[in-house]
C-alpha cells in the first residue's frame, strides 16, 4: 500500500510513520531525514539545502521529487512505502501522481497553537537522535539524552522565527493537497492532537490493519 501522511509540521507524521515501520515493516520515506543525511554527509545536495531548511523554507520541487524517486527504487518499497512530508506542493502532489500514483492521502488534523507548543519544545539528541519534548516527553535529566548523556539541541527549523515561518509556507503550499486528494477520494481525516498512540490506533482501524 502506497499512503502519504500529510498536514501540519510537528502533527506526528514522522512519528506514526515509525510505528508502522516498526510494526509492518512499511518504509517510511521521509524527506526532511533524506535532507539531514545529505546535509550531515556534506554532499553537493546537501550543501544546497542547509540554508533553506535552517530557514524554514522549502526545497525545489524538482530536488525533492528527485531524491524521492531515487529512495523508492530501493526493494523495500516494492510492496509499498510511507511518505512522510511529501509531497508538500501541488506541483510535487500532481508530478507524484503521474509518477507512482498513492493509494490514500492520511491527513493529519492539528491547529497552529498546538504545533508551536510541540515544535517550540522539541529537544533532539545530536548523537542517536532520540527527540524529547519539554512539555510532553521530558528525558530523566533536564536537557540530557537518556541513552548517551549527549547534550539535547534545538533544530534550526524548531526555533520560533523558523517555525512561524514553516505554518505560513504550510498554510499557503501545503494544506491545498486537502482538497487535491479529496477529489480523488483519498483522504482519511485523523485528529492529530490526541495521544500518538491513539493517532496510531484510528488510522490502524482506518486502513482496516
Amino acid at each position: 500500500m502506497k499512503l502519504v501522511f500529510f498536514g501540519a509540521p510537528g502533527a506526528g507524521k514522522g512519528t506514526i510513520a515509525k510505528k508502522f515501520n516498526e510494526e509492518f515493516g512499511i518504509p517510511q520515506i521521509s524527506t526532511g531525514d533524506l535532507f539531514r543525511a545529505a546535509i550531515k554527509n556534506k554532499t553537493e545536495l546537501g550543501l544546497k539545502v542547509s540554508e533553506i531548511m535552517a530557514k524554514g523554507g522549502l526545497v525545489s520541487d524538482d530536488i525533492t521529487i528527485g531524491i524521492v524517486k531515487e529512495r523508492i527504487k530501493n526493494d523495500d518499497c516494492k510492496d509499498g512505502y510511507i511518505l512522510d512530508g511529501f509531497p508538500r506542493t501541488m506541483i510535487q502532489a500532481e508530478n507524484w501522481e503521474k509518477a507512482d500514483s498513492v493509494d490514500l492521502a492520511i491527513y493529519f488534523d492539528i491547529k497552529d497553537d498546538e504545533v508551536k507548543k510541540r515544535l517550540g519544545g522539541r529537544r533532539v539528541c545530536p548523537k542517536c537522535g532520540k527527540i524529547y519534548n519539554v512539555f510532553f516527553s521530558k528525558p530523566k535529566v533536564e536537557n540530557i539524552c537518556d541513552n548517551d548523556n549527549e547534550t539535547l539541541i534545538i533544530r534550526e527549523d524548531d526555533r520560533e522565527e523558523a517555525i512561524a515561518n514553516r505554518l505560513v509556507v504550510y498554510h499557503s503550499q501545503t494544506a491545498p493537497l486537502l482538497d487535491y486528494y479529496k477529489k480523488f477520494d483519498k483522504v482519511i481525516a485523523i485528529d492529530a492532537t490526541a495521544a500518538p498512540e491513539m493517532v496510531y490506533s484510528q488510522i490502524k482501524k482506518a486502513l482496516k490493519f
